[in-house]
């Protein structure tokens, strides 16, 4: 009788290889040999799951939005306004190791998609699921009287998504500008201008 396989269960697992392959020995050694030698299999095991490596980083893409909405969702569980809007930010920022590791992965995939449209045919995009959940912290934020009430939320939001996009592009190429306290500062500058005379 032929052996039956969960292809979500599979795939799920060589992104999560690919995953480590990156966070050990960094993006360039995330080949399609590694991935394989990973697992404990041979290369071509790997296309019976995916259409190419494109596909594999999508499929990693996909998965660090998704660890990274459950990381999110946990850190902010009983916060509200800034102190949730700051809290959710630091989850998407490069700030430490493992959102650096995340970083690149996610500007690899940028690359990648710039080269072919068609791996983001499937991919959910969690910005605007993200947007939703800032939104709501910073109208949570005006109620509580740490921001005022002409708040332009829509453009900040927008603004501090803009800084979290360049600041993934400034880890990978090990910028200056990555400095974690920079990187908060901005956000906070962001701000500045709606906070509440004291």
């Amino acid at each position: 009788m032929p052996k039956i396989v969960d292809h979500d269960q599979r795939r799920l697992e060589i992104v999560e290889a690919y995953l480590a392959v990156v966070t050990r020995d960094g993006l360039p050694a995330a080949t399609s040999r590694a991935v394989a030698a990973e697992l404990g299999v041979g290369t071509g095991a790997l296309w019976h799951y995916f259409d190419g490596f494109d596909a594999v980083a999508a499929g990693a893409y996909q998965r660090i939005s998704e660890l990274t909405t459950e990381r999110i969702v946990e850190v902010t569980t009983g916060l509200r306004g800034l102190e949730a809007f700051i809290v959710m930010l630091r989850e998407i920022l490069p700030l430490e190791k493992k959102t650096v590791d995340e970083a690149y992965v996610v500007v690899g995939f940028w690359g990648r998609l710039a080269a072919n449209k068609r791996i983001a045919e499937t991919q959910a995009d969690v910005v605007d699921e993200w947007r939703e959940m800032l939104r709501r912290h910073l109208q949570e934020a005006i109620e509580d009287g740490t921001l005022l009430p002409e708040t332009p939320i829509d453009e900040v939001i927008g603004v501090v998504l803009t800084i979290a996009v360049a600041q993934q592009v400034h880890a990978v190429t090990d910028s200056e500008l990555a400095e974690p306290s920079r990187q908060l500062k901005m956000v906070e500058f962001c701000l500045l201008p709606w906070r509440p005379a004291r």
